[in-house]
């Protein structure tokens, strides 16, 4: 039996068939991680090879479109006024729980490629001014770094690689307690 072969909608399929290479890859990061098979996420979206590479010449490129969306919801977040450290942190593990690629990635030094350096960077801002508004309070040592927190948040995000899906939530707040403990005033 011979597949049947979509008709080439040309350019005017382009905006529908990134949106599916992203949901393709969110689901495949999130259950086979980041070195996710690429020519299973052409599958799943119904495209071509050829289709994935036009939009994401490389696996970075298709990563960071899969986690723009969560990266952007926590600066928004962040930027609220009122939001506590303690707020950013937990939308940090929800991420975490559901996309350990994306925390991993962004979290975990040494990552040379300048575009993930950028990302990181956004995650540390949006760490910072929590961290600031703590420590003022007196909740948190005043000798704990920004790189600290987001160093804390990689190795959470490894851990969570390592484990299954149902035990991530559970797994996550024993970490977050051991890390409270050793960063609280």
């Amino acid at each position: 039996m011979t597949a049947v072969r979509r008709p080439n909608r040309g350019p005017r399929a382009a905006a529908h068939n990134r949106a599916a290479l992203i949901a393709a890859a969110r689901e495949a990061f999130a259950t086979a991680g980041y070195d996710a098979s690429l020519t299973e996420v052409a599958r799943a979206a119904g495209v071509g090879q050829g289709s994935l590479y036009r939009h994401f010449p490389d696996r970075v490129s298709l990563a960071l479109a899969v986690f723009e969306d969560s990266i952007a919801e926590l600066e928004a977040l962040a930027a609220k006024p009122g939001t506590t450290l303690d707020e950013v942190l937990a939308l940090v593990t929800e991420q975490a729980i559901a996309q350990t690629t994306f925390i991993t990635m962004v979290s975990i030094p040494p990552q040379p490629d300048p575009r993930i350096l950028a990302v990181r960077e956004r995650l540390a801002r949006l760490l910072e001014t929590g961290l600031a508004g703590a420590q003022r309070a007196g909740r948190i040592r005043a000798d704990v770094s920004t790189g600290d927190l987001v160093l804390a948040v990689g190795m959470l995000a490894l851990m969570l690689t390592e484990i299954p899906a149902s035990e991530r939530t559970e797994t996550a707040a024993r970490i977050w307690r051991m890390i409270r403990h050793g960063i609280e005033s």
